[in-house]
Formats: structure tokens, sequence, C-alpha cells
């Protein structure tokens, strides 16, 4: 003990627990690696159901999100019908969703949930609060089919509001309007608000469709053609109005047939 109180084993008492401390630190290390290795299959699996639990919350959560979306997007829809119908009151209007799309590429038809028990008759014309997409072409009790005026059988008699003049609007298997049969003295020009005339019966003035894109006029032709930009967008017709007071005279009986 008086070594020891003197210093004397201080060295050996230095070097022996340095060793120790290694040895210790040996198997510490030890135990810690097997431990790791004991549990790493269950850390595993916990962590992997976390993270299913996690990507379900996730999941869930942008179906939400996404919902939320399509309920204020359809709530803006329905207060700009609400206003087109304020801003409209000379008509009445059935509203109707879009429940399904003439698989053809080459016709221009969709379906609507509402029919005959509903009131809804043919050649009742069909329109957004953007403007006219076109008429219900055939009915069933809970249903109707919309003939869209991009429809290459389509024709509607229109007028162009700055030029002042009449012509016919046909569609295309493409989709795209156009122009036939205004007389070649008309100052036609690009931006030319484009509406329905009333004209044929087949629908009620005034029903806006678009405006005047590009003008073909040539000297050797009896009529000038325009193409036109409508204000529908007919990707993405969700809810449509349907004008019920509306009767479509069909003229066809009255229109001379040509010689044989």
């Amino acid at each position: 003990m008086a070594l020891a109180l003197g210093g004397y084993f201080s060295s050996a008492s230095n070097v022996f627990t340095g060793s120790l401390v290694n040895v210790q630190t040996w198997f510490s290390d030890r135990f810690v690696a097997l431990q790791a290795f004991l549990t790493a299959p269950r850390d595993i699996a916990s962590l992997r159901q976390r993270n299913a639990e996690l990507e379900g919350e996730v999941a869930e959560l942008q179906s939400q999100v996404i919902q939320l979306q399509q309920q204020v997007g359809q709530t803006q829809l329905l207060a700009a019908l609400v206003d087109f119908e304020q801003a409209n009151p000379e008509n009445r209007y059935q509203p109707a969703s879009v429940i399904g799309l003439d698989p053809s590429p080459f016709l221009h038809y969709v379906i609507i949930n509402i029919g005959s028990n509903d009131g809804i008759l043919r050649g009742m014309p069909v329109v957004t609060n953007q403007g006219l997409i076109g008429r219900i072409d055939a009915v069933i009790a809970d249903a109707a089919r919309v003939q869209l005026i991009t429809d290459p059988a389509s024709r509607v008699n229109v007028r162009l509001q700055n030029a002042e003049t009449e012509a016919s609007l046909v569609g295309s298997v493409t989709g795209d309007l156009a122009l036939q049969f205004i007389p070649q003295d008309i100052d036609v020009q690009e931006g030319d608000l484009v509406l329905t005339s009333g004209l044929g019966g087949g629908y009620p003035p005034d029903l806006i469709i678009g405006q005047v894109g590009s003008v073909r006029s040539r000297d050797f032709d009896l009529f000038q053609q325009a193409t036109v930009q409508p204000v529908v967008d007919f990707n993405r017709l969700e809810i449509v109005l349907v004008i019920v007071n509306f009767k479509p005279v069909d003229i066809s009986p009255l229109e001379p047939t040509p010689a044989p």
C-alpha cells in the first residue's frame, strides 16, 4: 500500500488498466455487432411495416386532395352555370352531367344523364356557360345523346357579328370547325364573333360559338371559307345545360328537291 501510495505502481497500473480497457472494448464491439445482427431482421420488418403505413397515409391524403380539387372545380362550374342562366333569362335550362363519350373517332357525341322522363326531346339545343356545344340527337328514358357541333354531320346556320352576314358552320372528322358559303364581297376578319343566326329553325339565335380564325378567299371560288376557334373546350365537358323551352322546327319538307 505504501508503494502504491508512493506512485511506484503507476506505470504497471496504467499498462494493466489500458489492456483491460482494450479487452473490454473488443468484447463490447463484438457484442454490439452480434446484437445488431440478431435484431436486424426484426428492425427491418418493423421499418417495412411503418413504411407501408406511411405510404397508405400518403395515398389517402392524395386521394382527399384530388377529391377536394374536383369538388372545387364542380362548385366553380355550377356557379358559372347559374350566372349564365341568370344572364339569359329568356331560356329555360335543364342541367345534366356528361356520363359517356362516343368511342368512334369519326363521330362526335356525348351521353348525358337525363332523358324523356325529364322532358328532354330530340332537337333541343345544348350549351355550357361558355357557348353552344350541340343538340339532342337521340333520347331514351333516362339518358340522351348529344350531337356536338364538331361532328362531321353537324350543320349550324350562323352569323358573323362584325361582318353582319350569314354562313354555314360545319364540323369535321378531326373536330375542327369551318365556315362555308361566306359571300366574296364580305370583309371577314380574324376574331369576328360567330353566333347562331336562328335561320332554319334548328337553334335559337345569338348563341355564342366562337371566333373566326384564318380566312381563305380565292378569286375563282364562289364563296369564302374560314376556320372557327370555338369558345367551348370539347375535351372537358362535364356539366351541360339543355334549353328545354326551344322547339326545333324541321323545315326539310319545305326545301325544294333538285330536278332529276
